[in-house]
């Protein structure tokens, strides 16, 4: 990737990113702002709506909202921040470790695995962001 300053997100980014976990907040009968807030609440809504099959392979736009809450996760464990990425493969919102040129671009981490048909884990590919603080999986 070539030189890229991070820019706070934009305004449609973060409507976005908003609408994604709200949809992703919205499978919690109740109080889904507090169940959401705790890593294990994140992790364990994705893994409950990956394992029974309340989306699939095609529904991208979904998937790509439970790339938003797996980011928060990642974000909230490595202390990373969203920013926009505005480069040669167009802008989207993206992860940053503060003060550095790392990035991960969460929104697809989840749908370009499961489009390929590959059997997830969360807790695994979770585990193995926190394990490598400067490589990111995207």
């Amino acid at each position: 990737m070539a030189d890229v300053t991070p820019i706070p997100l934009r305004i449609e980014e973060r409507e976005r990113i908003e609408a994604a976990r709200n949809w992703v907040k919205g499978h919690f009968s109740n109080k889904p702002d507090d169940r959401y807030a705790p890593l294990e609440g994140k992790l364990s809504l994705i893994e409950t709506i990956l394992k029974n099959g309340w989306i699939g392979p095609a529904d991208t736009w979904k998937l790509q909202a439970l790339g938003i809450a797996f980011g928060d996760a990642v974000a909230q464990k490595l202390m990373l921040d969203w920013v926009t990425v505005d480069d040669e493969y167009g802008c989207d919102p993206a992860l940053n470790w503060p003060g550095t040129s790392l990035y991960s671009f969460p929104l697809t981490t989840i749908s370009k695995r499961i489009e390929r048909g590959e059997n997830l884990n969360i807790l695994e590919l979770f585990d193995a962001t926190g394990c490598w603080h400067g490589v990111f999986i995207g």
